[in-house]
């Protein structure tokens, strides 16, 4: 955030740097916040991945529109030799290359992309994106946070950071002048309905709750999954198995902008009794991520999703509609399913380059499609979603 995270990927990440690569749905920018990442954890994730995939991932040959991870080091080296930004030159290597969700982080950036993890971070409080116009947008602001008490509001646009101007930016590079130490001041510049005006805010801890659950009146229980941080997807299987008896569940993954990848997998596993949740394939050669076994079955359930539901979110999706587990209601979701596998550079950088895609069980490929809701809804789309699970036999 200025907090949560809004631009994603999906990505191949290790255990550390120095072990195999694995699987990690949806890079996610925290814009001031540190960023925090959809991935396997990193204290298992290499073992989850060696179960699921059958092998650690290894490095693939170079697709067209990806940047080498070759040159990428080499030109870090070349620079760090001569008293350059390693950073800077990676970053303007991935960058020629096209590849649309390369990033690079540094040191202090690389480990604060993996502290949101937890669903802390330090931060204002804002969900930042970028504009159609390619201006930084505040998409949302957390309540009590920093930016709240400043008066921010959704649909700010930002305009620089400390005096360092971000339009034209990428996320990433926000994310580095937003960072700092918890009570630390940061001025930021915005811009809202054509006047500029500028905030001062300081830097607080931060945290989010990932799950929450609430029983409707009429039964239904309705969970809420805000982003598939650790224990989120444990969270989600309480709550199902905690939801009266016969009556139907409402996952709520609108605005969700993903997490990792054994959470969101977790997750699918309390409505499927084993199977697959997804593919994905790394230079051609196709891995699987399996649901575990003992799943609800038989409870109706609709999901909830919109153009915020990325990555991690859109993988439960898909895997639930593609099953037959759960009615998709709302719009279009995001659309991102590339996989992505990070580099320890020769400065300590890390580069975050796109090897691959994953896919439904239907095979579906999501990455720049997104998924079609079953029953499209634009307003009152709860109530929608209730209305479905009356069709399928439950509920008023």
């Amino acid at each position: 955030m200025l907090g949560l995270p809004s631009i994603p990927a999906f990505c191949l990440r290790p255990r550390d740097l120095r072990r195999g690569a694995v699987l990690t749905v949806a890079f996610l920018t925290a814009v001031g916040a540190g960023a925090y990442t959809g991935c396997w954890d990193r204290e298992e994730g290499a073992t989850a991945a060696a179960a699921l995939a059958g092998a650690p991932a290894a490095e693939p040959p170079r697709e067209a529109g990806t940047a080498d991870r070759e040159a990428v080091a080499r030109a870090v080296a070349e620079a760090v030799a001569e008293g350059k930004s390693g950073k800077k030159a990676a970053q303007e290597v991935v960058s020629r290359s096209g590849d649309r969700w390369g990033t690079v982080y540094d040191q202090g950036e690389y480990a604060a992309f993996t502290e949101g993890l937890d669903g802390h971070w330090t931060g204002v409080g804002v969900w930042a994106g970028r504009a159609a116009d390619g201006m930084i947008k505040v998409d949302k602001v957390q309540p009590g946070s920093p930016a709240a008490r400043a008066g921010l509001r959704a649909g700010d646009r930002l305009l620089s950071v400390d005096g360092h101007a971000v339009t034209g930016l990428a996320v990433t590079a926000v994310v580095a002048l937003l960072r700092g130490d918890a009570g630390t001041p940061v001025v930021l510049n915005l811009s809202r309905d054509g006047a500029d005006l500028t905030e001062t805010v300081r830097r607080e801890q931060l945290r989010t709750e990932p799950v929450t659950v609430r029983q409707r009146p009429d039964g239904v229980t309705v969970i809420k999954v805000v982003s598939f941080t650790r224990g989120s997807g444990d969270r989600v299987k309480a709550a199902v198995r905690a939801a009266p008896p016969g009556e139907g569940v409402v996952l709520d993954l609108r605005g969700n902008p993903g997490g990792l990848v054994t959470e969101a997998v977790t997750a699918a596993s309390a409505f499927l009794d084993g199977g697959l949740v997804a593919t994905y394939d790394v230079r051609g050669d196709q891995r699987v991520l399996y649901a575990a076994e003992g799943g609800d079955t038989t409870r109706p359930v609709v999901a909830l999703v919109d153009g915020g539901t990325m990555s991690a979110a859109e993988l439960v999706t898909g895997a639930l509609q593609d099953r037959g587990r759960a009615v998709a209601v709302g719009s279009r979701t995001f659309g991102k399913g590339s996989v992505q596998m990070p580099t320890e550079l020769p400065d300590g950088s890390v580069a975050e380059l796109t090897v691959g895609t994953y896919r439904t069980p239907a095979g579906r490929s999501l990455d720049g499609a997104g998924i079609t809701p079953d029953v499209p809804a634009g307003t009152e789309v709860e109530e929608r979603a209730v209305t479905v699970l009356g069709g399928l036999g439950v509920g008023p």
